[in-house]
């Protein structure tokens, strides 16, 4: 079960740039600032936090479900309806890997703030454990968007 001490684990995700073979690059901000926190790493963010508030709605449906992130899908999209999945669900083991790029592109449009931002990550969430589970996501938590 995912625990309040548990992250979600990125997959195939480089970790630090080394363009061009000259290694990692340096903070940028030194010690009087905060470290800058990238888009990855702010998406898992919502997506750890989502995972960790539906875990604990919903504990025996999603005992033993590991969360990840991946950037990209790695199997081919084909077809004339092909189209990026936004998640990957596993039954044995029971994973959920959501997929970063194809769901911040639902994000890209200029009026998009923080806050609409989350909600499109949450809502992937979701949106792939209600698939997982056989529940509608709305159901999952009736109550989590209530104020807006």
């Amino acid at each position: 079960m995912v625990g309040r001490h548990h992250t979600v684990s990125p997959v195939g995700r480089a970790r630090g740039r080394s363009r061009h073979g000259r290694g990692g690059r340096s903070s940028v901000t030194g010690p009087e600032l905060a470290p800058i926190v990238t888009r990855a790493e702010s998406f898992d963010r919502i997506v750890a936090d989502a995972a960790h508030y539906l875990v604990d709605l919903w504990p025996d449906e999603l005992q033993g479900v590991a969360f990840q992130v991946a950037d990209m899908p790695s199997d081919p999209v084909t077809g004339p309806e092909a189209s990026l999945p936004r998640w990957k669900l596993e039954r044995s083991p029971d994973r959920v890997t959501l997929f970063r790029i194809p769901v911040e592109r639902l994000t890209r449009l200029p009026e998009k703030d923080d806050q609409d931002k989350r909600v499109v990550v949450e809502a992937a969430v979701f949106r792939a454990v209600g698939e997982l589970i056989d529940k509608d996501p709305w159901d999952l938590a009736p109550d989590r968007y209530r104020h807006f």
